[in-house]
């Protein structure tokens, strides 16, 4: 222990920055790939980890910039042992009848052809290096039932946790592990919630009556890449305070589904780039 190296995609906030802590409390070197320069270059004065951390600007769903990080993290610390897979976007949001195809493409695009892309690319890398390593992708509580998370982003998460497992079976004559974790309602800037706005939730379809933190998933990445979880991979690990195994009714209680408030558009997260929202039209030409 201590010096493995790890890439964390989305590493500059949220389950990403936090999950990159935890490496760098273990001793790793780690490399933030994320699109938001400002918030990036904040964290990594926030983490003050001198040269064991540093930053990478990457487009996530850009193979040949997403395989430049990955060459750069190899060139920087002469090796990769874990990639996790932690960019993602809230995306294309409203009915079905009113979202931009394009938008759904984006969202496919940053969730999981992102995933893909990694898997590809590290994949190659620790097979060259024949030393095995670990891969963990999010997944979501979306991707288990509808009404669980907004309609593009749960199915594309659905492939990610399906594309887990492929990856598990075809790496592991390689020692590669590939896993998930399928975080619930977590308080991050891509949910925008806060533990206040989560009351209603909290020891009813959340059966724990606590919010969910960035910490408490990036212990789970945390162990799933390392060596006491040597013999799990192609599994989806959730993180949910007990939501999936109580059922699922989260669009009425926090009134996190914007189709249900008659809106519209795509919703890009934390990577600095702007999201759009409106309100649906109806066949009339009037507002919903």
């Amino acid at each position: 222990m201590g010096n493995e190296v790890a890439l964390v995609t989305g590493g500059a906030s949220g389950m990403g920055r936090a999950t990159v802590a935890r490496f760098l409390g273990r001793g790793f070197s780690v490399v933030i790939a994320d699109l938001n320069r400002e918030v990036a270059e904040r964290t990594l004065a926030e983490l003050d980890a001198g040269d064991r951390v540093r930053f990478v600007h990457t487009d996530v769903s850009d193979e040949a910039r997403f395989e430049a990080a990955i060459g750069e993290t190899v060139e920087t610390y002469g090796r990769l042992d874990v990639l996790v897979n932690a960019a993602g976007v809230g995306g294309a949001f409203g009915p079905l009848t009113e979202i931009e195809a394009d938008d759904w493409d984006y969202t496919f695009d940053v969730v999981l052809r992102s995933v893909f892309l990694g898997t590809k690319h590290a994949g190659r890398v620790m097979r060259a290096q024949g030393t095995g390593g670990a891969i963990v992708n999010f997944g979501s509580v979306g991707a288990f039932a509808a009404g669980a998370g907004v309609q593009a982003y749960s199915v594309a998460k659905a492939g990610v946790q399906h594309l887990t497992r492929i990856a598990a079976l075809e790496y592991a004559p390689d020692r590669i592990r590939v896993n998930a974790v399928a975080p619930g309602i977590i308080t991050t800037p891509l949910i925008g919630l806060t533990a206040e706005d989560l009351k209603p939730v909290l020891g009813t379809v959340q059966p724990l009556p606590y919010a969910g933190e960035p910490d408490y998933v990036a212990g789970v990445v945390s162990f799933l890449a390392s060596d006491d979880a040597r013999f799990i991979t192609g599994e989806i690990v959730t993180v949910d305070g007990g939501m999936i195994a109580a059922g699922p009714q989260l669009g009425n209680l926090v009134n996190n589904n914007p189709a249900l408030r008659g809106l519209v558009g795509v919703n890009r997260g934390s990577t600095g780039e702007k999201s759009s929202v409106h309100r649906t039209v109806d066949v009339a030409g009037g507002t919903r």
